[in-house]
């Protein structure tokens, strides 16, 4: 029997298997950060395929903290009113619909990545400053962010509890915390982009304290029988940078917090970082913090193979599996690998003449 495809609970929501497909931004938002027909036919195209959580691209919770002019936001209550249509839509089909809450920091206000990704200013439907924990850009050619006072850092923490509150009311039953890629909770983790000596930096007791502090600000925010998970990139593959321990041990402080699940991705704080990738090469961090934080982890990265993705849920590497470019390149993924599988699921009644 697949276990890939057995049902799986988080708190009061079930999902029908545990396969989710990861938030993947698509810069197809309105400039002021409102979904479109396309995140419509995207994410519900992959609900129709089976999937068992469908998670919206990182969306923003102010407007500086959109990677681009064109992502996602819900810094308002209008936003939340668009969404409804997009949740009903993936609810409707059997999936759970999810959010993932983000800020970008010092690697917001950039082009699409089809018109080369660079940064953008206020002539060219970008903003300017950017922000992070200290002024260091990310790389050659980036802005040099404003260093958020105090002030700004405990904004923050409203502005992510606030839109928990505009996720819930817009139908998402579970959301997702944002801490990896070298975006703005992730700045503040690391030792290489946090050279603040108050309290949100220098130890790693104070370094971590904005993320933590954002945990328990969603997860009071958010309701308290739907999921909170939080990504967070495991290592950053530099010397002297953030790495699994740390990540272990914070994992253990997120579950304290109310966390229910870990999304073990890696990488993207710094250019430099030394990054080997390979199918499932991000699996053993979901494991590490699995087996030593003792919560419920997601493992993603180059998972595209049905009898792959089942071998990490059935053999403990972790909860669920978060699958991206391969639910891009099929999004009746989950419906193939169910067949590959022998496992039996409900088809789509509009699909059953192509059931396998």
């Amino acid at each position: 029997m697949s276990v890939l495809f057995q049902p799986i609970r988080f708190r009061e929501v079930e999902m029908r298997n545990r396969i989710i497909v990861s938030p993947m931004c698509q810069y197809s938002a309105t400039d002021d950060g409102f979904p479109t027909d396309w995140h419509l036919v995207h994410l519900g195209a992959r609900a129709v395929g089976g999937a068992g959580m469908v998670m919206a691209e990182a969306t923003a919770v102010s407007p500086e903290g959109r990677i681009s002019p064109w992502d996602l936001g819900i810094w308002s209550d209008a936003h939340a009113e668009a969404y409804r249509r997009i949740t009903s839509f993936i609810a409707q089909q059997g999936a759970v619909p999810a959010m993932q809450l983000a800020h970008a920091g010092r690697k917001a206000s950039t082009h699409r990545p089809w018109q080369g990704g660079k940064p953008v200013g206020p002539d060219n439907h970008g903003w300017s400053p950017v922000v992070a924990p200290s002024a260091i850009p990310y790389n050659e050619g980036y802005p040099v962010p404003h260093e958020m006072t105090l002030v700004e850092v405990r904004q923050l923490v409203d502005d992510f509890a606030a839109a928990a509150r505009r996720a819930a009311s817009a139908g998402f039953r579970a959301v997702e915390v944002h801490a990896a890629h070298g975006y703005l909770l992730h700045e503040f983790l690391s030792p290489l982009s946090n050279l603040r000596d108050d309290e949100y930096g220098g130890t790693f007791e104070r370094r971590t304290r904005v993320v933590v502090e954002v945990a328990r600000a969603v997860r009071e925010a958010f309701p308290a029988e739907l999921p909170v998970f939080v990504r967070l990139s495991a290592s950053e593959y530099v010397d002297g940078g953030w790495e699994i321990d740390q990540s272990v041990t914070l994992a253990g402080m997120l579950k304290d917090a109310g966390i229910d699940l870990i999304d073990a991705s890696s990488g993207g704080n710094l250019p430099h970082q030394r990054l080997q990738a390979y199918p499932g090469y991000q699996v053993p961090f979901a494991r590490a913090i699995r087996e030593r934080a003792h919560i419920a982890t997601g493992a993603v990265g180059l998972i595209t193979a049905p009898q792959q993705a089942e071998a990490i849920v059935a053999g403990g590497d972790a909860d669920v599996v978060l699958l991206a470019r391969e639910m891009l390149r099929d999004p009746n993924w989950p419906l193939r690998a169910a067949h590959a599988l022998r496992a039996e699921i409900t088809w789509p009644v509009q699909y059953e003449r192509a059931r396998f």
